[in-house]
């Protein structure tokens, strides 16, 4: 399937299926992040695949966005880490760069059958300190990552676009 075709047909999962993920898949999905670009390559991005019982139930209580997926990723960036822009103090690759390597993840586990769910709805500093993360690690999403209940369906606004001309200006 190529890329277009791929982005049109992966969405958003809200339902898990209780199946566990095939380690090799896990680990495919998680070479893509690995493969992503990072302002500088200096590779800020933390993943933390969260699958125990007891973390997982961490998580449970910390957001109800968790729709009982058997793993969960955490992105975090090392702020230690991240590429700092000289033209402007404060300016930084953090965030993007775990995006980056979010969305290459999100598109593989699409490609490999499974479902992924972008989460922002979650407290990160108290997410830090109950998976007691370092200091200088910045939480940014989880992902819920599982293979999608039989049930399972896009949400009714997913076809839902702007017209380019919406959201592209040429200037």
């Amino acid at each position: 399937m190529d890329l277009t075709q791929l982005a049109k047909e992966r969405y958003s999962v809200r339902k898990f299926a209780g199946k566990p993920i095939e380690e090799e898949k896990l680990l495919a999905a998680l070479e893509a992040g690995n493969l992503a670009p990072t302002a500088k390559n200096q590779q800020p991005q933390r993943i933390y695949v969260i699958r125990s019982a007891e973390n997982l139930q961490k998580i449970r209580v910390l957001t109800q966005c968790h729709y009982g997926a058997p793993v969960i990723l955490l992105f975090a960036y090392d702020a230690a880490e991240q590429w700092q822009n000289p033209l402007e103090p404060g300016v930084c690759s953090g965030q993007q760069d775990v995006s980056i390597a979010a969305t290459h993840i999100m598109l593989k586990a699409s490609e490999l059958g499974l479902g992924t769910v972008w989460v922002n709805m979650f407290p990160p500093t108290e997410t830090k300190r109950l998976l007691g993360l370092p200091q200088n690690e910045i939480p940014v999403l989880l992902m819920p990552i599982g293979y999608p209940a039989p049930d399972a369906a896009p949400s009714p606004r997913h076809a839902q676009r702007k017209p380019l001309c919406d959201t592209v200006k040429f200037i």
